[in-house]
């Protein structure tokens, strides 16, 4: 190994190449101790005359996980004390060497603690540093003695509070960009939108949001909280970051997102106190008031420079009318900023009284009215199309916006409103967060909302109609470029539209609009825009269950459901209880949606779910009504003549026809199906047709001749960004690596296809991986993790009602059992021929013949 030779000396072990230039005693950063464990690591397998040792063998070594392995060997995280030691033995150091590695490793920490700041490498081909901080405060002042609370705190967490418009966002910002060296492995920034008028951030939504600033793509994220939760906390583990939680609603939303480790600091800003952050998590609170007089009068210094020094009357008041609330004293200053040529005693002259103005600040009733006039009289400075644009944007229901919400409100072309909205930011009425996107401070929203009630209904419903109409066409078209084979029949915008006729546009588009896509959804839903919630519900669908957004999927569906009741909500939202494993919920739905859609005449509605419908018979086990249910939709699909139909009910007839053991013929629908979705050009569902065809071949026992189909699936669907055909490949090419007796390959490809299936929230290939997981564990003679792989895929199976892979955990147990529990087995294999029987599958005979040999 390229440790320290002269410890290689010491101990009689000689290094198998060439000593590196860095020895133990000369470590100082965590990329040189990184360096030390891979050439450990390379050393170890050139003495053992093999390759080195995977990340799997260490994490069945160790129980660790492959990632975090992976982090500890790419610098990224520095392992605890225990978890260093083990993996230095491990990876065969000397106890002379692992003494070197453990006193290199503890300098490490020691730098680390005093925060010096050391580089940490980016693994070829991995993620940048997250630098996610919003731009700092021009003319930040005042605040010193909650920066010097910030600086000083030594818990990992702190909470500033504070009413609306006091400057809480500022203060962080403002700290994190002056500590950022303190914090070498990067900054997550996230808008937790607290008091978004319809949805604030899930928890689960805003760990998505972080893993991804981590560097995981949306394959790679769980499904489920406490997945992402434990991903989040393993990636942050060890290293120097800064967490900047913003506009948080209370502290339930914040505590799923705040790190394991003391490396990782969090600064969270809400107007709630966040009490039991500070009680149960040790959060620091720091409060923010009004600014003294003094720095008030310093930030309009800051801001308007000699006018302020040549009129400090005018200045004092000016910062009293102002309620010394930093928001307001920054509109203000840029109303004055924008008349050179005016006293600023005769300015605030002008600034209307601001008395018995409903308070726009918090519900506790503070006094601070005077916020209010100061908008007033910036909206008066503005010309009137600018200020009737700010106002229309309090219709709007989302957070953030471009120019083309506000293009459809004022019913202007794009050019024109991208003209009003910088305007507008210069006004400080709305502020930048990225390349042609701003929004809106929570009190200038609820301001410009007041504006907006007062404006003639007539106009109002107007506006919003070409709002939603223009969301329902971007929308149109973003699902139009990505999933073609779901479109109708092209249609022009009705207003100015953004470029989303290539795929890629399309995706990012959707990514970056979702939260405010399902905030319309939820808004049209409650203020009686049926169609819109429906529409958006039925252009969105695909788009939430490819990419893995059930939580989102669910809200906007369900809204649909309550407020229109169209068969098409009811369906998407039945193929979302489905995917999650409801599938009784599921079931019911897809009935009413089918009848509904029969009713009204809609033939690709009604073999839509027809065939999703036959999906959830077949994982309860209604075999004659699944196969009833896809010859129905079959001929629908063959009557319109829309082949992408025809295809994918062949696709799902063969998938059941090899469940019960006619594989000949679902061999022909495979290959049927193959060719129509490449004909048609869905590169994504002949993935899966491929897959089948591969699953097919293994049945008939012709696993050599089922790898190449399988590949193919696996590529085409990983390419398509299909996390769960990605997953489905993954898991049948390791079913036949186990079947050509390749059990390590087997492994690798079924572990790799529960993780994804887990991840994406796919209960039916989770429970199928397992199963297939513990098959293969056995052939390895390893009883006793088969025996928690089959037991993991009942309690699953318990829950969704999928009976056949029921069944098949518990043959798989009884296999497992049968060395060391005879009559257990017994039991086991008896329960699961019931269940076999029960359903008609040939399984039966076999465990049958399997009974009736002696015990």
């Amino acid at each position: 190994m390229a440790i320290d030779a002269r410890v290689a000396r010491a101990t009689g072990t000689v290094p198998a190449g060439p000593a590196r230039a860095t020895a133990p005693d000369q470590v100082q950063t965590l990329a040189d101790l990184a360096r030390l464990l891979r050439e450990l690591r390379r050393r170890h397998a050139r003495l053992r005359g093999g390759p080195p040792l995977s990340y799997r063998e260490l994490a069945a070594a160790t129980g660790w996980s492959r990632g975090i392995i992976g982090e500890y060997l790419s610098g990224r995280v520095l392992p605890p004390t225990d978890r260093f030691d083990d993996l230095v033995r491990l990876l065969g150091a000397t106890p002379a060497e692992q003494g070197a590695l453990a006193t290199a490793r503890d300098r490490v920490e020691e730098r680390r603690r005093r925060a010096v700041p050391t580089p940490v490498p980016v693994a070829d081909g991995g993620p940048p540093v997250p630098r996610q901080l919003p731009a700092d405060v021009p003319g930040f002042t005042g605040r010193a003695a909650q920066l010097a609370a910030l600086d000083g705190h030594p818990a990992t967490v702190s909470a500033i509070c504070g009413t609306a418009g006091i400057g809480k966002t500022a203060l962080a910002v403002h700290w994190a960009h002056a500590a950022r060296d303190r914090f070498p492995d990067g900054q997550l920034y996230l808008d937790l939108r607290g008091y978004d008028p319809e949805r604030p951030v899930p928890p689960a939504d805003a760990l998505a949001t972080l893993l991804r600033g981590l560097g995981v793509d949306a394959a790679g994220i769980p499904v489920d909280l406490p997945g992402r939760a434990a991903l989040y906390r393993t990636l942050l583990a060890g290293r120097r970051m800064l967490v900047l939680l913003d506009n948080a609603y209370e502290a339930e939303q914040v505590r799923p997102l705040l790190p394991g480790t003391a490396s990782a600091v969090v600064v969270v800003t809400s107007r709630d106190g966040l009490a039991g952050l500070v009680a149960r998590d040790g959060a620091r609170r720091v409060d923010l008031d009004v600014l003294t007089p003094a720095e008030a009068a310093a930030l309009l210094g800051a801001l308007l420079g000699a006018r302020a020094a040549a009129e400090p009357g005018a200045v004092a008041e000016l910062a009293r009318r102002c309620g010394r609330l930093p928001l307001a004293l920054r509109v203000a200053a840029e109303v004055a900023a924008a008349q050179p040529g005016r006293s600023l005693a005769g300015l605030v002259a002008e600034l209307p009284a601001g008395a018995g103005v409903p308070d726009l600040l918090d519900a506790t009733g503070d006094p601070r009215t005077e916020v209010r006039a100061v908008f007033s009289w910036s909206l008066r400075q503005l010309p009137g199309p600018v200020a009737h644009a700010f106002t229309l944007l309090g219709l709007y229901p989302g957070t953030q916006f471009d120019r083309y919400p506000l293009a459809a409100l004022a019913a202007v072309d794009a050019d024109t409103a991208g003209t009003l909205l910088r305007r507008l930011a210069r006004a400080h009425l709305v502020e930048a967060v990225g390349p042609g996107r701003h929004r809106m401070h929570d009190l200038l929203r609820a301001y410009a909302a007041d504006l907006a009630a007062t404006l003639d209904p007539a106009l109002t419903e107007l506006a919003l109609d070409r709002l939603h109409g223009h969301t329902v066409d971007a929308a149109t078209a973003a699902r139009d470029a990505l999933f073609p084979h779901d479109s109708g029949p092209p249609a022009a915008p009705a207003g100015p539209a953004p470029p989303l006729a290539e795929p890629r546009q399309a995706q990012r588009w959707l990514d970056r609009q979702r939260p405010d896509l399902v905030s319309l959804a939820l808004h049209a839903a409650r203020t009686g825009r049926a169609p819109t919630a429906a529409a958006l519900s039925t252009l969105l669908w695909r788009y939430f269950e490819v990419g893995g957004h059930h939580q989102d999927a669910l809200a906007v569906h369900t809204a649909a459901v309550r407020s229109a009741g169209s068969p098409a909500a009811l369906a998407n939202l039945a193929n979302v209880q489905w995917w999650l494993g409801s599938y009784a919920d599921a079931r019911s739905h897809f009935e009413a949606a089918a009848d509904g859609f029969q009713a009204a005449g809609d033939a690709p509605g009604q073999g839509r779910a027809l065939a999703r419908l036959a999906m959830v018979h077949e994982r309860l086990g209604d075999y004659g009504p699944a196969l009833d249910c896809l010859h129905r939709a079959l001929t629908v699909y063959r009557r319109t003549g829309d082949r992408h139909g025809e295809a994918s009910q062949l696709l799902n007839r063969g998938s059941l026809y090899r469940r019960l053991g006619r594989p000949v013929r679902a061999l022909a629908h495979h290959r049927r199906a193959a060719a129509l979705f490449g004909s048609v050009g869905d590169r994504r569902l002949e993935g899966y047709a491929l897959g089948n065809l591969g699953a097919t071949l293994l049945h008939l026992g012709r696993a050599d001749q089922a790898l190449a189909p399988l590949r193919r699936a696996l590529v085409r669907c990983r390419d398509a960004g299909d996390p769960a055909g990605t997953g489905s490949a993954r898991a049948t090419l390791g079913a036949a690596y186990r079947v050509l007796g390749r059990p390590a390959r087997a492994l690798d490809q079924l572990e790799q296809a529960l993780d994804l299936a887990r991840r994406t929230g796919d209960r039916g290939l989770e429970t199928e991986t397992l199963n297939a997981l513990g098959e293969t564990l056995l052939d390895l003679d390893r009883p006793a993790e088969a025996l928690a792989r089959h037991r993991a895929a009942l309690a699953v199976t318990a829950r969704t009602g999928d009976r056949c892979e029921h069944a098949r955990a518990l043959d798989g147990l009884a296999a497992a059992l049968v060395e060391t529990d005879p009559a257990g087995a017994r039991d086991h294999w008896t329960r699961a021929l019931a269940v076999y029987t029960d359903l008609g599958l040939p399984d039966a005979d076999r465990v049958r013949a399997r009974l009736a040999q002696p015990r």
